[in-house]
């Protein structure tokens, strides 16, 4: 399904507005949809939206800076923001591939797409949690006491599956706006032409 640059622009809006209502607050009974976010958007703003990718990791970055100076605490020092911090940027350009790599494999709205897309979510979902989560680990200052392989693998096993269930809820709730939207272009088009024809 082509889009036109409004579309584009449209499905950005949303997608930047709920990264940014969700990452303000990480830890609230709203999870963070970044991940979410970042694969949906790879799926749905991949090829002539490249601009998009920059656009949602400046926002991310400046969501988390206001969240931490808002507190009276300074960015640069904060635990999260570690030299790990950055590879927040390839960590999530992976959840963009993997939206994309869908895009571009998946055959319209049909169950072998469902497998597809699982694919394409886990695998992007897991390098991208073990680039985050390596990062974090082995290069923040506040984990340097206490490093380790098998500390690193307790915490990787500690966090992955809440990391990949709130992705999941995520990318399906776009999956089904997703489907909806072209069930309702095909209904809309099938009409236009009985009507034609």
């Amino acid at each position: 399904m082509a889009m036109t640059q409004s579309q584009r622009l449209g499905i950005f809006s949303v997608l930047a507005l709920v990264m940014a209502a969700t990452r303000l607050h990480h830890f609230d009974a709203i999870p963070d949809a970044s991940w979410g976010v970042f694969f949906l958007a790879g799926f749905w703003l991949r090829g002539s939206a490249r601009w998009a990718f920059p656009l949602l990791m400046a926002e991310a970055v400046l969501v988390d800076f206001f969240a931490i100076t808002s507190q009276g605490l300074s960015f640069w020092s904060h635990y999260c923001v570690s030299p790990g911090y950055w590879f927040l940027v390839p960590s999530y350009f992976a959840l963009w591939l993997g939206g994309s790599w869908l895009a571009r494999h998946q055959a319209g709205v049909r169950a072998s797409t469902l497998g597809l897309a699982a694919l394409a979510l886990l695998v992007s979902e897991a390098v991208c949690y073990a680039l985050s989560n390596a990062s974090f680990y082995w290069l923040s200052p506040t984990t340097a006491a206490a490093r380790s392989i098998d500390g690193w693998l307790v915490n990787l096993g500690d966090w992955y599956l809440p990391f990949l269930g709130t992705t999941a809820l995520y990318v399906a709730i776009g999956a089904v706006f997703h489907v909806l939207v072209s069930l309702l272009a095909r209904t809309v088009d099938g009409s236009r032409t009985k009507f034609v024809g």
